[in-house]
C-alpha cells in the first residue's frame, strides 16, 4: 500500500488547508467540485475529484449520440478544462474508511508501478459514485447484452445496428437475416424508451440506402416487467408513448420478462421466442459497489443514509447526494418520500451540498435541500416526444421542442451548448449520417494482420455476478 505525499505542506504559520475529497466525476461530483472551486476563498481547502474517467457524460444525450444527431464528444465535459482549480485523479476508489479519513484508490499507474493502490487522507468526504447497471442472471444476458449507460456503450450500439443492417443485406441465410433485423430492448423507462426510439428512427432512414431492407423488415421489441412505461410522465402520456410506438410498428410487452438469450435467442416470460443478435439491457441501475465498501451508513436498498442538509445521517464530515443518496423530500406531502435519482435532483443537490460544505467550513448555518419536482421529458425520435412539466401534458413535435430546449439549457458549460445547437442546426439542414465505425473497437486489427500475426480475438467476456436485486 503506498500513501500519497502529505499535501499539507505551508509556510510556517498559515493554518493547513482543508483536504475536501470527491469520489465520483458525474452529475454530484462535477457541479460540486465548480460550485466550490467558486466560492472558496483563496488557499481556504484543496479539492480532489477521484474519477474512472476524465470526463462527465451527461446522460440525457447519449439516444441523440447514438442516433448521430450529435458528435459523442459533444456528449462529454472534459473535467479539467472545467475544473481548473481542482485535482483531478484518474481512478477507482476500492475503500473507505471514514473513521480514519482514508480513501483506498486504484490508478491507471497502480498496476505499471506494482506498488499498490494509493491512500488519499481527506478532511471532508463527498461520495457522490452514481450507479451502475442492475443485471440479473438472466441465461446468455453476460454473452450477448449491450448496456446503455455511457457514451461508449451508446456508440457502441450504434455502430452494432448499422452492422446488423449490413449483415442482413449481404447475408444468403434467411434465419441470420431475421435474427439481425431483430432488437430487443429490455426496460421502459427513459434510458430502454429514448434509446429505442432514437435507433429504430435512424434506422428507418438508413434503411432507403439498402436495396434489400424495408422499414417493415425489422422487428423493435421493448419488454417491461410492470405494466406501462416512463411512469416519471404520467399515466396518460404513458399510455400515448405505448400506443405511439406500436403505430411504428415496435412490439410493446408490458408485465413481460426476459427469461433467456442464450444461442441468441431472447426467450420472454409470455412464451414468446425472438431470434436476435441485439438484446439492450436498460432495466435499472443499483448502487455503486464502493458504498458497500465504505463504512458510513445505509439504508435497505444500500443507499446512503442522508439528511435534507445533504450530510450522511450520524456522520460528521461525510456529505453525498444523487442516485448514491436517500434524500429525503421535504417537499412531499406524504412523510418518508425520498427525492428520486434523477439528473434534475442531482444538479440541484450538488450546488446545495457545495453550499453547504463552505458554511460548515466557516461554522455558519446549513440550509435543506428542498426541490419540488418539476415534471420530465422524453424523446421518442426526430420531432416525437412526451412531456409533463408542471402539471402541463404534451405531446409530439411541442414535446420533442420542449426537450430539446430545455437539455440545451441544462448541459454543462457554454461551449458544449454551442457545439450542440450547432449539430442540431445542421442536422436540419442535411440528411442524417448512417456511418458505422465499429472497427474503432479493435483499431489495432488490421496492422496486426498486416505484421502477420492475424487480428486477436477479444478477451471473453466476464462471468456473470450474481445479483442482488430482483428484476424491475
Amino acid at each position: 500500500m503506498v500513501k500519497a505525499a502529505n499535501t499539507r505542506g505551508t509556510a510556517p504559520g498559515t493554518p493547513p488547508r482543508t483536504r475536501i475529497l470527491i469520489i465520483g466525476g458525474g452529475y454530484v461530483g462535477m457541479y460540486t467540485a465548480l460550485r466550490l472551486q467558486r466560492k472558496l476563498r483563496s488557499g481556504e481547502a484543496e479539492v480532489t475529484v477521484i474519477t474512472p474517467e476524465p470526463y462527465m457524460t451527461y446522460q440525457p444525450f447519449l439516444p441523440e449520440a447514438a442516433a448521430g444527431s450529435i458528435s459523442p464528444r459533444h456528449v462529454v465535459v472534459p473535467l479539467r478544462r472545467v475544473l481548473t482549480e481542482c485535482r483531478i485523479v484518474i481512478g477507482q476508489a476500492q475503500r473507505i474508511d471514514h473513521a480514519k479519513r482514508v480513501a483506498t484508490v486504484t490508478t491507471l499507474a497502480t498496476a505499471e508501478e506494482g506498488a499498490g493502490d494509493i491512500e488519499i487522507a481527506y478532511d471532508e468526504l463527498v461520495l457522490a459514485p452514481g450507479s451502475v447497471s442492475r443485471t440479473l442472471p438472466v441465461p446468455g444476458l453476460a454473452d450477448y447484452g449491450i448496456g446503455f449507460k455511457t457514451v461508449e456503450e451508446a456508440i457502441g450500439l450504434r455502430n452494432h445496428v448499422i452492422e446488423q443492417m449490413d449483415i442482413a443485406s449481404s447475408t444468403r441465410d434467411p434465419a441470420i437475416r431475421d435474427a439481425a433485423l431483430t432488437f430487443v430492448f429490455v426496460g421502459g423507462g427513459y434510458a430502454g424508451v429514448e434509446a429505442l426510439g432514437e435507433l429504430e428512427d435512424m434506422a428507418r432512414f438508413a434503411a432507403r440506402y439498402y436495396h434489400n431492407i424495408k422499414p417493415e423488415d425489422m422487428k423493435w421489441v421493448l419488454v417491461e416487467a410492470s405494466d406501462r412505461i416512463l411512469p416519471e410522465v404520467g399515466p396518460e402520456m404513458g399510455v400515448y408513448t405505448v400506443r405511439e410506438l406500436r403505430r411504428r410498428n415496435i412490439d410493446v410487452r408490458l408485465e413481460t420478462r426476459l427469461e433467456s438469450c442464450e444461442n441468441r435467442v431472447a426467450v420472454l416470460s409470455d412464451g414468446a421466442r425472438f431470434p436476435t443478435r441485439t438484446v439492450v439491457w436498460t432495466a435499472g441501475v443499483k448502487p455503486h459497489p464502493i458504498l458497500a465498501a465504505c463504512d458510513l451508513p445505509k439504508n435497505e436498498r444500500g443507499r446512503l443514509a442522508c439528511t435534507a442538509f445533504l450530510t450522511v445521517e450520524g456522520v460528521e464530515h461525510a456529505w453525498a447526494a444523487g442516485d448514491a443518496a436517500a434524500v429525503p423530500d421535504i417537499t412531499a406531502a406524504e412523510p418518508g418520500r425520498e427525492c428520486a435519482p434523477n439528473a434534475q435532483h442531482a444538479v440541484r443537490q450538488a450546488r446545495s451540498l457545495a453550499d453547504n460544505l463552505v458554511a460548515a467550513l466557516r461554522d455558519e448555518v446549513l440550509t435543506e435541500y428542498a426541490h419540488k419536482y418539476a415534471g420530465s421529458v422524453a424523446s421518442l425520435g426526430l420531432h416525437k416526444g412526451v412531456a409533463h412539466v408542471y402539471g402541463r401534458k404534451l405531446k409530439g413535435y411541442p414535446a420533442w421542442l420542449m426537450h430539446r430546449a430545455y437539455h440545451l439549457s441544462r448541459v454543462p458549460t457554454f461551449n458544449r451548448k454551442m457545439r450542440v445547437l450547432a449539430e442540431w442546426t445542421l442536422s436540419g439542414l442535411f440528411k442524417r449520417e448512417i456511418v458505422s465505425l465499429g472497427s474503432l473497437e479493435h483499431p489495432r486489427a488490421e496492422f496486426e494482420l498486416a505484421a502477420g500475426g492475424g487480428p486477436k480475438d477479444p478477451p471473453p467476456p466476464p462471468a456473470p455476478q450474481p445479483p442482488k436485486d430482483g428484476q424491475g
